[in-house]
């Protein structure tokens, strides 16, 4: 439905005011097609706002969206600054476990927003937290304002790291 609607919607050109209508919509648009009314990075703040999720996980339209923000964003390698993750918004739940592992800390609390993770990523988000270098600090000093940050994250936690967050 929204594929159709876009077709509508750009049935005479890619309207001005494209950024007033359902972040969704801009989904099945391209970053070069959007550039006409904003910059990349515009596209893909709207983008993060969306309801990624409307696309499967494995979709090639989805993780075409993702290559295509590591690429406006300029993202050298596999690490994402927070400034990166806040613009990926819901996309940071498609990066792979290398790019969890190279940004650290700085991820996490966008992790948490996500649904579900796959084994790679679950791993790398555990070897995070377990390593203590991240804004939260090692587990033993997580308290409970932490664990509601993190509340997402508390799924993938194993036994070795639940033992070690206080009571």
């Amino acid at each position: 439905q929204l594929s159709c609607l876009l077709k509508m919607v750009t049935l005479h050109g890619i309207p001005k005011d494209l950024d007033s209508y359902p972040k969704d919509l801009l989904l099945f648009l391209s970053p070069s097609d959007y550039a006409a009314t904003g910059s990349c990075s515009q596209f893909f703040i709207n983008i993060g706002k969306a309801n990624v999720d409307v696309l499967p996980r494995e979709a090639p339209r989805r993780q075409q969206l993702l290559l295509e923000a590591l690429a406006c964003l300029k993202v050298p390698g596999t690490q994402i600054n927070e400034e990166n993750a806040e613009i990926l918004g819901r996309l940071v739940c498609d990066l792979g476990g290398e790019y969890i592992r190279s940004s650290g800390g700085s991820l996490l609390k966008d992790l948490s927003q996500c649904g579900s993770f796959l084994p790679d990523q679950e791993e790398a988000i555990r070897d995070v937290i377990s390593s203590g270098n991240t804004t939260f600090g090692p587990p033993a000093a997580w308290s409970a304002f932490t664990l509601s940050e993190l509340s997402g994250l508390i799924p993938v936690l194993d036994h070795s790291i639940l033992q070690q967050i206080p009571k």
